[in-house]
């Protein structure tokens, strides 16, 4: 009995230790990185790229928050089963179908915050997506540093009762670039009643 406690507690020491491996700010600036360099190649990259023609040809990189690991924040998650799917209201006449998969509660600064986080009927239908969680979310800097509309972060099933939300990962919807696109509406239950000062900004043609 002593020797399995034993095997136990250094296997939560060993558990422990690397998620403060994985953890470390070096490697989560290391990620942001990366994640804005993608992002800038994809928008360079004609055939993935939502800019419109004119705004690609002069494309130098979009313009991001400086980085700040404060907003990088270890939420509760809440699973919420067994949610009514419903439409989500878009910037067209497209209604694709969602459904709420959870919550997320944390703080920022002093203020508590708890944003919906929500599943696509239709790419959970995918093998590359079906693990994808959505949020989209409103701040106050909203229509100043940043497009008006709000912005997005994409996440994944958490294994556990924690969910990692980097909002220096936030990015723009499609139609922040171009009228193209049908983007979701962000619901009102995703107001942040404060400036989250991290991710991507507004979009300025030829930037």
């Amino acid at each position: 009995m002593f020797r399995l406690k034993i095997l136990i507690f250094l296997s939560l020491i060993s558990h422990f230790n690397l998620f403060a491996q994985e953890n470390k700010p070096e490697d989560i600036i290391a990620g942001i990185h990366k994640f804005q360099e993608e992002l800038n190649e994809e928008y360079a990259n004609k055939d993935s790229s939502p800019l419109e023609k004119k705004d690609r040809r002069h494309f130098e990189g979009l313009e991001f928050f400086d980085i700040d690991t404060s907003f990088y924040i270890k939420a509760q998650f809440i699973r919420t089963p067994n949610q009514k799917p419903f439409k989500m209201a878009t910037s067209t006449d497209r209604s694709p179908i969602y459904e709420k998969y959870g919550e997320a509660h944390f703080m920022i600064d002093t203020l508590n915050v708890v944003l919906e986080i929500y599943q696509s009927h239709d790419l959970r239908k995918t093998k590359e997506y079906k693990d994808h969680l959505f949020l989209p979310f409103t701040d106050k800097t909203n229509g100043e540093e940043t497009y008006g509309g709000g912005r997005y972060i994409s996440l994944k099933i958490p294994e556990g009762d924690t969910i990692i939300i980097d909002f220096n990962k936030a990015y723009n919807p499609y139609c922040a670039y171009s009228s193209r696109y049908s983007c979701p509406l962000v619901p009102r239950v995703n107001r942040v009643s404060t400036k989250v000062t991290a991710g991507v900004k507004a979009f300025e043609n030829g930037h």
